[in-house]
């Protein structure tokens, strides 16, 4: 078993709080991703989970045993890098080897568990080679095989893609994902691109300033954030924001004033006091040829022609903005209007307090 529990965990640095008290546990083989903005402590608490910092208070479980005051090298883990930290005078054999080499493994192991991480890497041809004659993909891949002929129980992945170019992070997100699926491990995962999040994670957990904001499903919490910052946070472009009236309608449902427009939606059984709100809709559910439920109009301020799809930013009747994700064929100018239907069923509602107390829910 490889699950990883964290209780109460707390990091101080002096009388700066970084880490505010975090509750979470890993399953055995799960691939979890820590995401959120800079400075909210993932990779903080990362490096507490390697041991690499400690923890102030509270209590780190690997396995069902207690690694709270456990050095790094005990724990059973293996961490790869933002910085890929290979020795530039060692071939990728020996770079990959050299841990097994230091904790006194004999040769011929050494030898079988390099051949077969390279294997696994398609490192085959290029074992003799050094790091300066790699590209910037087979470097990681490198420090990645470094981790595997270990044989860790868990492994921690810091910004591991942040250093290669767009290409070579589509590819390398793959590889990651078909590695977890033939490895079987636990792996955790730490990046600020939430794209890499949904595209690998079966979990994942958003922080902010320190504290857990929510843990799901990467569809959870695109579905059904809890609030504004998940919401926002979650979803390339981000959802967008309104500030809106709310006002009780018949067989509970609510009403929402848009600007030039009103929606009304389905309170799912909530009793929703009326009141000034915020109403949450992606750019993706909004209609950008005119049709749907209710229908409102903006001015085009910027277009994004990306080939495949159209992003449009318009201008509102109250001056707020919006962005509109349409079809890549979608040819509106700045500076035209354009006519956009909105979905009832696709609408967020947040209280004062950013929190969701209605989500969009267009599987009804």
């Amino acid at each position: 078993m490889a699950d990883v529990s964290l209780r109460n965990v707390k990091k101080q640095f002096g009388a700066l709080s970084v880490i505010k008290g975090v509750d979470l546990d890993v399953k055995d083989g799960e691939f979890c991703v820590f995401v959120g903005p800079s400075g909210c402590g993932k990779s903080t608490l990362l490096r507490m989970i390697a041991g690499l910092e400690d923890i102030t208070s509270g209590s780190l479980a690997i396995g069902g045993k207690d690694m709270t005051n456990v050095g790094p090298s005990e724990r059973g883990v293996a961490m790869v890098f933002q910085s890929y930290a290979l020795y530039p005078h060692m071939t990728v054999a020996e770079n990959i080897g050299f841990g097994l080499k230091m904790t006194g493994h004999p040769k011929s192991l050494i030898a079988e568990r390099t051949a077969m991480a390279a294997k696994m890497l398609q490192l085959d041809a290029l074992l003799q080679r050094k790091p300066g004659q790699l590209s910037g993909g087979q470097r990681q891949r490198v420090a990645i095989g470094r981790a595997i002929v270990r044989n860790p129980e868990v492994f921690l992945f810091d910004e591991p893609l942040s250093n290669l170019d767009a290409a070579l992070r589509v590819q390398m997100r793959s590889e990651l994902s078909k590695l977890h699926q033939d490895l079987k491990a636990t792996m955790i995962y730490v990046t600020h691109d939430q794209v890499e999040a949904m595209t690998m994670a079966d979990k994942i957990v958003v922080l902010s300033a320190g504290k857990i904001e929510q843990v799901g499903s990467p569809l959870e919490l695109y579905h059904r954030p809890n609030n504004l910052f998940v919401a926002g946070f979650i979803g390339s472009p981000k959802m967008n924001f309104l500030q809106v009236d709310v006002s009780a309608g018949e067989k509970g449902t609510v009403v929402v004033k848009l600007p030039g427009g009103q929606a009304t939606l389905d309170a799912q059984g909530k009793s929703i006091a009326p009141g000034t709100m915020t109403l949450g809709l992606r750019p993706e559910h909004i209609d950008a040829n005119g049709s749907g439920e209710t229908t409102i109009e903006g001015t085009v301020r910027l277009a994004e022609y990306l080939g495949s799809e159209t992003l449009f930013f318009l201008t509102l009747a109250d001056g707020s903005e919006i962005a509109v994700k349409a079809d890549g064929l979608a040819g509106a100018k700045p500076g035209e209007t354009l006519k956009i239907g909105i979905n009832a069923r696709a609408c967020h509602l947040f209280n004062k307090d950013g929190q969701a107390v209605i989500n969009g829910d267009l599987t009804r």
